[in-house]
């Protein structure tokens, strides 16, 4: 009867079942959350007098520099030991397939992504097509401090519906029970980050509309890093360890890697807020 006091969380990983696949929650979610930010870009493009012809390469840097990067984060900061385990592993962290014991393989999709390798990566394909476009650095990553936000909602959303990086468990009476995982209620820590998130958009487009001149001081790119990465530091004291290694740690890694973005966040808000 105590199970009653919870939410029982267990929905399909697919919004549409096509024969033995379909539409997945997650990478639908992925794809909202991309769409959205690629609309509020160009409105901010449009806003501050810049061409499409200016703005219509940067989605494929974006788009490729967040998916690789967040692939790679995954493998090499989680999991080494599986993906350099064998060639077939190694593959698959290019490639969104999985190879069976029998020798085939099937199409899955990219099963494991992480936030602060899909940052990177991002700012490794910004680095790309800021060279190309001759566009202003520090306006387009105060862009994307406005922007980026919004798409970390969606991709909580999406982790919700996956029933992955589950909290600890909790009496709180708002606890998940992830029936695809286990029948303990834990904390939903997915959806403290997307609430988060999604208040933090909010903050730093206030701030915005109050403060476009400071577009190109690194404000805002500034504030995103800076409190995204100060919430998912003290959110991860509610989720459980993703892999065995991190119980051995002081920190575990999602911690371990929002440090230095925390720094550089913190910097980047200094330097906007010093900036004329």
């Amino acid at each position: 009867m105590e199970n009653l006091l919870y939410i029982a969380w267990h929905p399909d990983e697919y919004i549409v079942r096509l024969g033995a696949g379909g539409i997945r929650w997650y990478g639908a979610c992925w794809l909202v959350g991309l769409g959205l930010g690629y609309l509020l870009m160009r409105w901010l493009y449009k806003r501050h007098k810049y061409s499409d012809a200016q703005f219509d390469p940067l989605f494929i840097y974006v788009f490729l520099g967040a998916l690789f990067g967040a692939r790679l984060g995954h493998c090499f900061f989680y999991q080494p030991d599986v993906y350099f385990a064998s060639f077939e592993k190694f593959v698959e962290i290019f490639l969104p397939i999985r190879f069976l014991a029998d020798g085939d393989w099937k199409f899955v999709g990219y099963l494991g992504l992480a936030s602060h390798g899909g940052v990177v990566g991002l700012l490794i394909g910004l680095w790309f097509y800021i060279r190309r476009s001759g566009m202003p650095a520090w306006v387009v990553l105060d862009f994307m401090g406005i922007c980026s936000a919004v798409t970390s909602v969606f991709i909580r959303i999406g982790n919700l519906m996956n029933s992955e990086i589950i909290g600890k468990p909790t009496d709180v009476p708002w606890a998940f029970i992830f029936y695809d995982v286990d029948t303990l209620p834990r904390h939903p820590g997915q959806l403290y980050e997307a609430i988060a998130y999604f208040v933090f958009f909010w903050i730093i487009f206030f701030v915005y509309r109050r403060y476009p001149q400071k577009v190109g001081s690194g404000l805002y790119f500034g504030l995103c890093l800076t409190l995204i990465f100060t919430f998912r530091f003290f959110i991860e004291y509610t989720k459980e360890i993703q892999v065995a290694f991190e119980a051995g740690l002081p920190m575990d890694m999602g911690q371990i890697l929002s440090i230095p973005l925390i720094a550089l966040g913190l910097w980047a808000t200094i330097r906007g807020i010093r900036q004329k």
